[in-house]
Parts: structure tokens; C-alpha cells; sequence
């Protein structure tokens, strides 16, 4: 059945692309005029729910995107739910938009990133723009994310300040192998040893960016391991949802889980994504758009770390500290991936007076900091 809706796909997509080229949608340096515009979203789970933080997070930028450039609803195709581990899957939901004449695809996952590389071969009339990725081309393919570490770091300073027991969980979606997750679960734990040397951080992995299940057994784990704050860099809520449910901290992700679990998010790690798709859409009416890399950062607001939860009582030590850390960070004085820096394995990261280029940041870290430990 797949087959013969592929097959199906391939015509549409065929007599899609003559007619762009009948009509010389885009061509690489040409604006596209805004009417023309149509844009495909891939997303990993359903982005009209709050419950699903990454993906509503995407959702949030696209809305604000679409008011700001002046799009229709008509103008934007929506793909929820396409499993990242499925290729298939992710390349049927991709034909699919470039059937229906989208010109732009967003793929906000990083499973998406082999599927975005081959199509921008087969369709060069079609800008593909991948979310966390290190791939491109020098035509109609790049990829966009933000320096998230910087906030993660903050947000181990809050909860480095705030455990009692001195152990604080993490939910991973992935393991070391993942330098993306891993890079902020480390810059999270530099935070912690910054305001707590003997604090320790202990990890389950879920083995799914989204898996709200998954997400909830493992929560239930480190918070009967005697973890009183809970992280993470998985895409639900369910993790603050059972922190809430056991009366311990949370460290939300992706949106302002506040609306998650009011009573116990300390604060969230968040992104913010209308300010780049809104850039990004205006470079192609305009006709200068270029596939140069985008990364963002805490002073360009792309991500951002939410306010301290005005429910709780906070002690004025943890916001100088908090405040004085950012204020290094924005400015550039402080870099979180600094000096040496010494893994849960006894090795040695990095050299004195050097900080980690963002190369190695974004691609080789596959290393747990010494304060962190993997719960079985």
C-alpha cells in the first residue's frame, strides 16, 4: 500500500516541479513574491497541543511568522506526528508537501536531516532549512539552531541552588552519542558545580526525542533514586507533570512548562523561533537568502530561559547569581565550554585559557562532565 502511494507522490511531486518550472517560482538569488510563498512544517508530534513542547514550540514560531510576513493559512502545510526514526515516513510526509506546492520545507527534527539532503538534490526550485543539523548545500539547503547551552547553563545554577539532597535528575532522549543533547546536559552540569561542587546529576535515556511514557517511568526512576529537582532535553512535559505529581522541582524544556506543573517549574529553558522564520521567509521575497548556517543565541533571543517561577521564594542570592551569569554570558566575557574540563571517565577536555569551538560543541561532545552519572 505504501509503495502505491509513493508511486502516486512521485507524480504529484513530478507534475508539481514542471510547473514551477513553467512558472519560475524560485531560482537561487531571485525574490519569490510573498503570494507565492508556500511552506511545508515537519513535526515529530502534534504541534496544536501544549503537550508536546518541541513541537509546539515550532508551532508558536510558524504563528507569529505567518502574522508578521502576512501569509495565509492556506500557505502553510502542517505534517504531525512523522516519526523521525521512520525514513520512509519522513520523505512520503516531504513529497507530500512538495505535491501540494510547497517551495519551502521546515524539518525541525534532527532525523529529518539525511531525507532534507537528498530532496534538495532531486528539487532545486525548493528551499529546505533543517533544524539542528550540520549539513547544507550552496544552493537551497541549510540549517538553523541556537547556542540552548547557554540557557542550560542558567538553569543548572537555579537548580545546583535549590536541591536539598543534592541529586538532581536529567531525562535524555539519547545517550553520549548524541553531541546535541549531550552538549546540554554538560553545559546544565558546569551551571550546577558552579553553585554546588557536591551536587551530582543522574541520567536515564529514553531513547526517543518524544516518548511521554518513556518520559514518566523514567521520572518515576530518579525520583525514587532520591533525585529532588528533575531536567531534561526530551520533548513532553510528562517529566515535570511527575515532579509536580511528587511534590519535587522541575527544570522544564522547549516551552514554559509553568503551564505544565504551576506549582513546581522553577524555570524552563525555551525557544522562540518567530524571529528566524520570520527573517528567513522575508530573505527569500526579498531575493537574499543564502544557505549560510544559522545559529543563534541568548542575546539574539532565538532561546531563552523563562522567568524564575513567581510562585515560589526564592532567595536573592540564586537571582544575583543567576543575573551576573547571564550578564558574562550576553556579553562574551564567559564562554560555558572553557579551560579544561574533566569527564565522569577521569579524561581531560579542552585547554587552559581556550574555550571548545562551536564545531566541537555542536558535534563533539560525547562526553559526560564528572559530575554526572547514569542511572541503570
Amino acid at each position: 500500500m505504501r509503495m502505491i502511494r509513493l508511486i502516486c507522490v512521485f507524480f504529484l511531486c513530478s507534475l508539481a516541479i514542471a510547473a514551477c518550472k513553467k512558472e519560475a517560482v524560485w531560482m537561487p538569488g531571485t525574490p519569490l513574491p510573498k503570494e507565492k510563498i508556500k511552506i511545508g512544517v515537519m513535526h515529530i508530534s502534534d504541534p496544536f497541543s501544549e503537550n508536546s513542547g518541541y513541537s509546539y514550540a515550532h508551532q508558536l514560531g510558524i504563528e507569529e511568522m505567518k502574522q508578521s510576513i502576512g501569509l495565509t493559512d492556506s500557505q502553510i502545510i502542517q505534517k504531525v506526528n512523522v516519526f523521525a526514526g521512520d525514513p520512509g515516513a519522513v520523505e512520503e510526509a516531504m513529497r507530500d508537501c512538495i505535491a501540494e506546492g510547497a517551495n519551502v520545507i521546515f524539518a525541525t527534527s534532527w532525523d529529518y536531516m539525511d531525507t532534507c539532503e537528498k530532496l534538495a538534490r532531486e528539487f532545486p526550485q525548493i528551499i529546505f532549512a533543517h533544524a539542528a543539523g550540520n549539513k547544507c548545500n550552496d544552493t537551497n539547503f541549510t540549517n538553523f539552531f541556537a547556542r540552548a547551552y547557554h540557557a542550560k547553563y542558567l538553569s543548572g545554577i537555579v537548580a545546583g541552588m535549590k536541591t536539598k539532597t543534592g541529586k538532581i535528575g536529567h531525562v535524555a532522549p539519547w545517550g553520549m552519542e548524541n553531541s546535541e543533547v549531550t552538549g546540554n546536559l554538560n553545559a546544565f552540569a558546569l551551571g550546577v558545580e558552579k553553585v554546588n561542587p557536591h551536587a551530582k546529576i543522574y541520567v536515564k535515556v529514553t531513547h526517543s526525542w518524544f516518548d511521554p511514557l518513556g518520559e514518566s517511568v523514567a521520572t518515576r526512576a530518579l525520583i525514587a533514586g532520591g533525585c529532588d529537582i528533575i531536567n531534561q532535553d526530551v520533548d513532553s512535559p510528562a517529566p515535570q507533570i511527575e515532579a509536580e505529581k511528587a511534590g519535587v522541582w522541575g527544570i522544564g524544556f522547549n516551552t514554559d512548562m509553568r503551564a505544565d506543573a504551576p506549582a513546581t517549574v522553577l524555570t524552563s529553558v525555551i525557544w522562540r523561533w518567530g524571529a528566524y522564520y520570520s527573517t528567513f521567509i522575508q530573505s527569500i521575497i526579498d531575493g537574499t537568502f543564502t544557505t549560510e548556517p544559522y545559529l543563534g543565541s541568548l542575546k539574539d533571543g532565538i532561546v531563552e530561559i523563562a522567568p524564575l517561577n513567581t510562585n515560589i521564594n526564592w532567595e536573592q542570592e540564586i537571582i544575583s547569581i543567576f543575573e551576573e551569569e547571564r550578564r558574562r554570558i550576553e556579553s562574551g566575557t564567559f564562554d560555558v565550554f572553557s579551560g579544561v574540563m574533566e569527564t565522569n571517565d577521569g579524561r581531560s577536555i579542552g585547554s587552559a585559557g581556550y574555550n571548545l569551538s562551536e564545531d566541537e560543541i555542536k558535534n563533539g561532545i560525547n562526553w559526560y562532565y564528572r559530575n554526572i552519572a547514569v542511572m541503570d
